[in-house]
């Protein structure tokens, strides 16, 4: 993914605009792109995974190296 379509993304799962994907949003996007099968612990744990700084969601660098592995 080249970081223009990762920024786009990002902006997609960041619905209130903070700069964070939280697991509800997480969730709630992935539901809208047609998998309403990720729950809100599922997306927790997908999270969980690229969280550094370990606060339950996700920040720009986080999510960018996520989609960078």
């Amino acid at each position: 993914m080249n970081i223009d379509t990762a920024k786009a993304a990002f902006a997609r799962f960041d619905i209130d605009g903070d700069g964070f994907i939280t697991p509800e949003e997480y969730s709630k996007v992935m539901a809208e792109m047609g998998d309403p099968y990720v729950t809100v612990p599922m997306a927790q744990a997908v999270i969980s995974k690229a969280d550094t700084s370990k606060d339950g969601q996700l920040n720009w660098d986080e999510f960018w190296a996520m989609q960078s592995a």
